[in-house]
C-alpha cells in the first residue's frame, strides 16, 4: 500500500519533500508552473494550468510568458488599477481649468477656441473657423462651457457616468472613447450646424460615454431602465432647450454605441485589433465629415 511521504511508517533514509520558498518550515510537493519554485497551500494561486506563486503573480516574471501576462484585466481587457476614476479626476479638472482660464480672460478667449464653420469674428477682427484651417476647434471646443450651469451639469454626469465606465473599460479604452465620441459630435456639428453658429462643451463626449454605458449594462443583462431613462431626458433637453447644439449630442451618442459594443462585445483573440479598428472606423468617418463640410465653405 502506498504511505504519504513523512508518515510514521517511513523507512529511515527515504528523501523528504522540498520546503515552501518563502516558508522554510512547511513542506510541499507542489511547485509554480512558471518558475518551479516549491510553494505551500498559503502561497499557491490558482492560474489557467496548476498553481503559480505570489511573485511570478505580482511581477508576471517567469518562463515564456510576457510581463503582464499574469495581470489582472478588466472586462475589455484593460489593466485594473489602483485608481479606477484616475482619467475621470483629470477630465473634470482640465474642463474645470479651462472654463477658470474662460471666466479670466473672457469672450475673446473662447470666441478662439470654440466650434465655428465659417465666420467673420468681431472680438477677433478676422473670418475665423474650421474651414479657414483651424481644426483644432474641433478638439478645443470640447474643453469650453457657455456658463456655470452649463459647465456643472456636463461635470456631474462625467462623473456619474465616466468614473464606472472607466473601471469597466480600463484607461486606454476609456481615453479612446471620450476623446473619439467627442470628435464625432464637433464632426456632425460642423456638417450640419451654420457655419457661423458657434458650439462648445463636452456634451458629444458625454453624450458618447451614455450610449457605451447602454451598451455596457445591456452586456452585463443589467436593468436598462435607469439609464435608458436619464438618457431620454437629456434628448428631450437637447431638443426642447434653445441654444443647444443637437448635433454634438447626436453625433457622440452615435460614435459611443458603435465604439461601446466593440469594445465589450469584442472576442477575446482579437479583441485590441476590434476595439481599436472600431475608434478608427469613426475617426475616418470624422475626417471624411470634416473634409466635406471644409469643401463646402471654401
Amino acid at each position: 500500500m502506498d504511505q504519504a511521504p513523512g508518515s510514521p511508517q517511513e523507512p529511515k533514509g527515504a528523501a523528504s519533500l522540498p520546503t515552501c520558498y518563502r516558508h522554510p518550515d512547511r513542506e510541499t510537493g507542489v511547485r509554480c508552473t512558471r518558475c518551479e519554485r516549491p510553494i505551500c497551500p498559503e502561497c499557491m494561486i490558482s492560474a489557467s494550468v496548476g498553481f503559480q506563486c505570489p511573485e511570478c503573480v505580482r511581477n508576471g516574471s517567469g518562463t515564456g510568458h510576457a510581463p503582464d501576462a499574469a495581470q489582472p484585466r478588466t472586462l475589455a481587457g484593460g489593466t485594473v488599477t489602483a485608481d479606477p476614476r484616475l482619467i475621470t479626476k483629470i477630465l473634470v479638472g482640465l474642463n474645470l481649468a479651462v472654463f477658470l482660464v474662460q471666466l479670466s480672460v473672457g469672450d475673446r478667449f473662447t470666441d478662439s477656441f470654440d466650434l465655428i464653420g465659417r465666420a467673420f469674428v468681431p472680438l477677433l477682427g478676422s473670418v475665423e473657423g474650421v474651414a479657414e484651417g483651424q481644426y483644432y476647434r474641433l478638439v478645443t471646443a470640447m474643453f469650453l462651457h457657455g456658463s456655470y450651469i452649463h459647465i456643472a451639469f456636463n461635470m456631474l454626469s462625467l462623473w456619474w457616468i465616466g468614473g464606472p465606465l472607466e473601471q469597466a473599460l480600463g484607461r486606454a479604452r476609456y481615453i479612446a472613447l471620450y476623446a473619439v465620441s467627442g470628435l464625432a459630435g464637433s464632426a456632425l456639428t460642423y456638417l450640419i450646424a451654420e457655419p457661423n453658429q458657434p458650439s462648445l462643451g463636452a456634451s458629444g463626449a458625454i453624450f458618447g460615454l451614455f450610449g457605451a454605458t447602454a451598451i455596457l449594462m445591456r452586456r452585463l443583462n443589467y436593468d436598462m431602465r435607469p439609464v435608458i431613462a436619464l438618457l431620454v431626458i437629456n434628448l428631450i433637453f437637447t431638443f426642447g432647450w434653445s441654444n443647444i447644439a443637437w448635433e454634438a449630442h447626436i453625433g457622440g451618442l452615435v460614435g459611443g454605441v458603435v465604439i461601446g459594443y466593440a469594445m465589450v462585445h469584442a472576442p477575446r483573440e482579437r479583441r485590441a485589433l476590434i476595439q481599436y479598428g472600431a475608434c478608427a472606423l469613426v475617426l475616418l468617418v470624422v475626417v471624411v465629415m470634416t473634409l466635406v463640410r471644409t469643401g463646402q465653405l471654401t
